[in-house]
C-alpha cells in the first residue's frame, strides 16, 4: 500500500481517504496537549500559515500512549488546541502509534522512515514528511522544531 491509500478518522468519527491531500507536502505529527513539547503547537501554526497557500497540510494525531499526555475526547483537545494555540490545520481523532492497535497509517510511516531508535514512535510531536508523490521523506524526533524543519518543508514544496 502507499500512502494514499490509507483512511484515518475525523473528529467525528467518519472515514477521511489520505487522497483528498495527494499532490501536497505533508508534516504528519503525533501530538499531545500536556506534553513538554505542546508548546511546538506554536511553531506548526507558523509553519502552516507561511506555507499553506503553496500547498503544504499539518495533519495532526492526538495519542495518549506517553504518560498520558493527551487525555479528554477529541473535542476537548480540538477545543484546547485552538484556544490555546490558535491552530487551524487538520487535527484527527485520537490514534495509537505504538503497539497492537497502532494505526494502520503509522505502520506505514515506521516502515518508510525509520528513528534513531528503530521504527518505534520515541514520544510524542515526532514528525514525517511527505513529499508530494506521497513518498515519506524524513523523520524527526520530538525535539526537532518547527523552526529547524522549515528548510526541509520549503525544499519538499520546491521539488
Amino acid at each position: 500500500m502507499a500512502l494514499y491509500d490509507y483512511s484515518v478518522k475525523a473528529m467525528d468519527g467518519t472515514d477521511v481517504s489520505l487522497k483528498n491531500y495527494e499532490g501536497k507536502v505533508l508534516l504528519i505529527v503525533n501530538t499531545a496537549t500536556g506534553c513538554g513539547f505542546t508548546p511546538q503547537y506554536d511553531g506548526l501554526q507558523d509553519l502552516y500559515d507561511k506555507y499553506k497557500d503553496k500547498g503544504f497540510e499539518i495533519l495532526d494525531f492526538p495519542c495518549n500512549q506517553f504518560a498520558g499526555q493527551a487525555p479528554g475526547s477529541d473535542e476537548e483537545i480540538h477545543s484546547f488546541c485552538t484556544g490555546r494555540f490558535g491552530i487551524t490545520f487538520p487535527q484527527f481523532a485520537k490514534i495509537d502509534v505504538n503497539g497492537k492497535n497502532e494505526s494502520p497509517l503509522y505502520t506505514y510511516l515506521k516502515s518508510e522512515q525509520k528513528g534513531k531508535f528503530g521504527s518505534k514512535i520515541k514520544w510524542n510531536f515526532t514528525k514525517f514528511l511527505v513529499a508530494k508523490d506521497g513518498s515519506v521523506i524524513q523523520r524527526f524526533a520530538p525535539t526537532d522544531t518547527p523552526e529547524k524543519i522549515d528548510e526541509y518543508v520549503a525544499k519538499a514544496l520546491e521539488a
